[in-house]
């Protein structure tokens, strides 16, 4: 056991900086074996810190100080301490000129300065540029920046930093410079800098004002022919976000460069984003329609933080959601405006419910703005991000896009070049809106999942429908009372012909209630028969909502709802109540009313097929597991399998004549139409290959021989990996591995097929996966795709009933931590809702906890997950 218990980080301590750094002058020298950083910091003291403090204390980790001068002489009584370099009795106002030495090849936490693939490159958000040389290292201390790189030209003849090119030139013994001017205040979190050997891809986009942007991506030789979606999508991004909100890029160049070896999806860092390499990188030949999605979507997220996090950042990492969860929110808009809003809706809930909410109900469950944290890493979560976009929706619902535009011009306008909070965000949108947001502050403070109770009365005498609200929010760690939220349910309410109702004199037949109190009552008047209510349409709050609709209801709902994502909801509910009453004993047969339904959703003509392929796909395991106390997958598992089953046989025909409806034929193409179309198609086959179907087991390995693009060959994959087509499944599988062992980025799919298959997937596939020539350990997405791949989605074999998928997890995890905590913390979130299983798995799941809890050398950031999961940590 760790003989130091680490210390919790609270926002109540918050105090301003001491000292305030307004000019940064670095100089960092290359070489193969280290680097030599030369930092010259302008300080002065905040006027605002009421402590007077004397001593300047900077933030430093693994540095070798090479020397200290402070106004041009030698620091003699200074004082290095584990993670803090302390100079005492400074002046109000000087410069402090630091060298440190630091090694970049051995760095394998991929925090601060280090090298991938042969270049260098960073990530200092949250903390990692303390780890580049001593600094106040801390969001809320912005500086402008100007950056010279050297190194050898020959091997590093590519030099970027943030901001502009502003000098250039070559140096003695091969080595050259480029210098880098950021005209904006930014934290240190924001620094970024590259050197490689790398290929240039240009492109340019003309800002509303006239202004040309000078668009680059940095990439390795091998993967320049998978620049152009990432280069279209950020014009796209950049257009839209000036339409949208108003909001034009700022400098002279915009620069993107994608990374293999990266802890993280992306860096928002100030004109220069670096990506890692899985999500930014596409062709047809090599990435999927989801891949493709994904992509524009986080190239668009990263833009978007140019002013939704860069230009106003957030004051304490405690306020992450201020420029995380409003970011999410823009970047799903901007995907609803791309493709069909019904389907990114419907994507974004299903991983909100069965990730996030999951999250919330566990022992690391958090608010939106947390109270405390040992490891900020750790609270890179689903609660600070996409619940944090969901409040940030529920304010644009309330306001309505009108008064939200105003909202966020007068937020940009009051706090650019500001380090602020959560709090001062909702105060703009209240002074812009004149309304009172007090109460919704809520959302940001308490924890949980809210959970609203409605039922309803109809008075047919009178022609009146009473519809009930009543929330409550179940307790989590430090908060076993939660006030009321303030909930916006968007609602309208359908008669029997399939008919939307009017709701008012007005004759809108949609409205949005606001529930603020413990239970509301609404009346509906003048109505003719009891309607069926139409919930949450577009799931307007992230609740849990209980409401006894029958069967016949949900099926009503799911061919006759206006609201697109209702018509899915509806679905998932009928089928959640098949499955879940065979796992339990209730039914022994699937209802044939859900066979009827799918019948229906597939012959119907006009559907959305996106839509139509999303509604196919049964609940999945992880969701029911959130709906069920004392989860044994197992059952749950084999129910979900018979209803499948029984889905497919009996809509055989029907799934055959989708096949020859919709596959899309021609040249590949990432447009609306074509996608929905694959998806369908490629759902159809999914489900014939799963009973074993003659003719789906041809058109997969006709499909896999003939593809031309990623989708639909790794679709054939997929199909063939988990089905009973064992010779075919393993000859496809070494096919593909033999077409593409070169591109790294494939193999990391074709890792994930296997770690991810309920079929194939077992403790002995995964370890023989581990062995495998391709996995490379100091590579999160290889680690990702085996490791994570197999506990976060495999569920099956992950929580097998002997443990092994347990045990094997935790083996892993003990590996990973001894050189990338943060890694290995994430992996073990799995293991952290132990307390949601049958007591076989709950016993199982908490041993491995308990074994890495006594690690002699745990981290800090797995003790903090380790000790929060098994209740001994606040």
């Amino acid at each position: 056991m760790r003989a130091e218990q680490p210390q919790a980080v609270h926002l109540a301590d918050y105090r301003v900086p001491a000292f305030l750094i307004d000019h940064v002058d670095l100089r960092i020298e290359l070489f193969e074996d280290c680097a030599l950083v030369h930092s010259r910091l302008n300080i002065r003291r905040n006027p605002a810190d009421e402590s007077q403090a004397r001593d300047l204390v900077l933030n430093g980790e693994e540095l070798g100080l090479e020397s200290l001068m402070l106004d041009g002489r030698p620091v003699e009584n200074h004082r290095v301490d584990e993670g803090f370099l302390t100079v005492p009795s400074v002046p109000e106002h000087f410069h402090l000129d630091v060298t440190t030495r630091i090694h970049p090849r051995d760095n394998t936490r991929l925090e601060g300065l280090y090298q991938s693939s042969g270049m260098f490159c960073t990530q200092c958000e949250a903390e990692g540029f303390r780890r580049i040389t001593y600094f106040l290292d801390r969001p809320d201390v912005m500086a402008c920046y100007r950056t010279r790189i050297e190194a050898d030209r020959e091997a590093y003849p590519v030099l970027l930093a943030n901001g502009n090119p502003v000098d250039w030139g070559e140096l003695e013994d091969g080595r050259h410079q480029v210098t880098w001017e950021d005209p904006y205040p930014k934290p240190s979190y924001l620094f970024a800098m590259v050197a490689g050997d790398l290929v240039e891809k240009r492109d340019e986009f003309v800002t509303g004002s006239g202004r040309t942007i000078d668009l680059r991506m940095y990439v390795e030789a091998r993967n320049e022919a998978k620049c152009e979606h990432a280069l279209a999508s950020l014009k796209k991004a950049m257009a839209w976000d000036e339409e949208v909100y108003g909001r034009e890029y700022d400098l002279d160049i915009f620069m993107v460069v994608a990374v293999d070896d990266f802890n993280m999806g992306a860096m928002e860092n100030k004109g220069l984003n670096i990506f890692n390499s899985s999500c930014v990188l596409a062709s047809p030949e090599t990435a999927t329609d989801a891949a493709y999605d994904r992509i524009e979507s986080i190239v668009a997220h990263e833009y978007f933080h140019n002013w939704s996090g860069n230009r106003v950042t957030c004051r304490d990492w405690f306020q992450l959601s201020l420029k995380e969860g409003f970011t999410v929110f823009r970047d799903n808009q901007f995907s609803a405006d791309m493709g069909s809003p019904t389907v990114q809706r419907i994507d974004h809930v299903n991983m909100l419910r069965t990730a996030q909410f999951a999250e919330d109900a566990g022992p690391m469950a958090h608010p939106v703005r947390p109270d405390s944290y040992i490891e900020i890493a750790n609270f890179y979560t689903l609660t600070v991000y996409e619940k944090g976009a969901e409040v940030v929706r529920m304010i644009h619902t309330l306001l309505g896009p009108d008064m939200f535009r105003e909202g966020s011009d007068l937020y940009f306008a009051r706090h650019d070049g500001q380090a602020v909070t959560t709090d001062d965000f909702v105060s703009a949108m209240e002074d812009a809106s004149s309304r009172d947001l007090t109460q919704f502050r809520r959302w940001y403070e308490q924890a949980g999942t809210p959970e609203l109770r409605v039922t309803d009365t109809f008075d047919a005498e009178s022609g009146t429908y009473t519809l009930t609200i009543r929330q409550s929010c179940p307790a989590t760690p430090g908060q076993s009372h939660k006030e009321p939220f303030h909930i916006p349910v968007r609602m309208g309410l359908i008669a029997s012909d399939g008919e939307a109702l009017p709701l008012d004199a007005e004759q809108n037949t949609e409205t949005v209630l606001e529930l603020t109190g413990d239970e509301h009552s609404f009346q509906f008047s003048g109505l003719a028969e009891r309607p069926v209510p139409s919930l949450l349409r577009g799931f307007s709050a992230p609740v849990k909502l209980d409401y006894p609709w029958t069967r016949d209801q949900l099926m009503f709902l799911m061919s006759r709802d206006p609201d697109g994502f209702n018509r899915w909801d509806a679905g998932q509910k009928l089928a959640v109540d098949v499955i879940l009453s065979i796992q339990q004993g209730r039914d022994t047969e699937v209802d044939p009313r859900l066979v009827e339904a799918y019948r229906t959703l597939l012959t119907t003509p006009g559907l959305d097929r996106a839509m139509v392929a999303r509604m196919l796909a049964l609940p999945s395991t992880a969701w029911l597991i959130e709906l069920t106390d004392e989860a044994d997958v197992a059952a749950i598992d084999g129910a979900r399998h018979q209803v499948e089953q029984t889905v497919a046989r009996a809509l055989r025909d029907e799934l055959v004549q989708v096949r020859a409806d919709h596959h899309p034929g021609g040249s590949y193409a990432f447009e609306p139409g074509q996608v929905a179309a694959r998806s369908l198609s490629n759902s159809a086959l999914t489900l014939l290959t799963r009973i074993g179907d003659e003719q789906g087991r041809e058109q997969a390995l006709a499909q896999f021989e003939q593809a031309t693009n990623m989708t639909d060959r790794l679709a054939a994959l997929k199909a063939l990996v988990d089905s009973p087509f064992s010779q075919e499944r393993e000859d496809a599988l070494a096919r593909f591995h033999a077409d593409w062992h070169h591109d790294p980025q494939v193999v990391e799919q074709w890792f994930a097929v296997q770690s991810g298959s309920p079929w194939i997937g077992n403790v002995n596939c995964v370890t023989e996966l581990l062995a495998h020539p391709a996995f490379d350990w100091k590579n999160p997405n290889k680690v990702r795709m085996v490791i994570g791949v197999f506990a976060g989605r495999n569920l099956t074999h992950f929580h097998s009933p002997d443990g092994s998928g347990h045990r094997f997890l935790g083996e892993q995890i003990r590996r990973l931590d001894a050189f990338n905590p943060q890694i290995s913390a994430q992996l073990a979130q799995p293991l952290t809702r132990w307390r949601q299983y049958a007591p076989h798995l709950r016993d199982s799941m908490a041993g491995i906890l308990r074994e890495l809890r006594d690690l002699p050398d745990l981290s800090r950031d797995l003790y903090e997950v380790v000790t929060k999961s098994l209740g001994e940590s606040g």
